[in-house]
């Protein structure tokens, strides 16, 4: 877990409302449409910061069920205060590490999208295996994607960009929705406290659409 400086109102409100809207991690896969009581669209966001845009996703898109990953403490804070505030009821967070998420708490073809907006890039060359965007990883991930699910990738770094576009073109089962090699911004993603700050800086902003075939 990630404790960072946590308010006294992101405490209390991540104590109240995180057994009402969190998922425990257990080792074994959970049954989705239990988890939100209808059948839908299952995204998964790996890493969502505040919750800001995760937030407006799960508002413009109420058919979609979205499973949010993160173990930021005062992000999880931050967006069940998001979720009491909007009265989303779409959203479950599950605060833990998404590799063991994904390994162990979610089934084959379960997902129908999976968000992986501005993760950290790791700038130094010493830190690139700390990168979450690798073989192994997307490896994973399109296992727990259903065929035709898709995977969104965002980032503001130009060398992980090309990374993430190496890496997913090199998986068999994905292809990329857009030959040219990136993706225009979708309409739909809303702009992200590390986008606004990457484009403040004039870092160019790279999105990626992959689909699993």
């Amino acid at each position: 877990m990630r404790s960072g400086h946590i308010t006294q109102s992101q405490r209390t409100t991540r104590e109240r409302l995180l057994p009402k809207w969190g998922l425990t991690f257990r080792e074994e896969a959970i049954d989705l449409q239990e988890v939100f009581g209808r059948t839908g669209p299952v995204v998964l966001e790996i890493g969502f910061g505040m919750g800001e845009t995760t937030a407006r996703i799960a508002s413009q898109h109420p058919e979609w069920n979205i499973l949010a990953a993160d173990v930021y403490r005062p992000g999880v804070g931050a967006l069940l205060a998001r979720i009491d505030q909007e009265q989303l009821t779409n959203i479950r967070i599950v605060e833990w590490d998404a590799v063991e998420v994904l390994e162990h708490m979610l089934a084959e073809n379960s997902l129908d999208a999976a968000h992986i907006y501005f993760p950290d890039p790791w700038p130094k060359k010493r830190h690139h295996k700390r990168r979450l965007i690798q073989a192994p990883f997307i490896e994973l991930l399109v296992g727990r994607l259903r065929p035709g699910g898709v995977i969104h990738l965002a980032t503001d770094w130009p060398e992980y960009a090309d990374q993430m576009l190496a890496v997913c073109s090199a998986h068999p089962r994905l292809k990329n929705q857009f030959a040219a090699g990136f993706a225009p911004r979708p309409t739909w993603r809303p702009q992200t406290k590390f986008e606004a700050r990457g484009l403040r800086l004039g870092h160019p902003v790279a999105d990626l659409l992959f689909q699993k075939i």
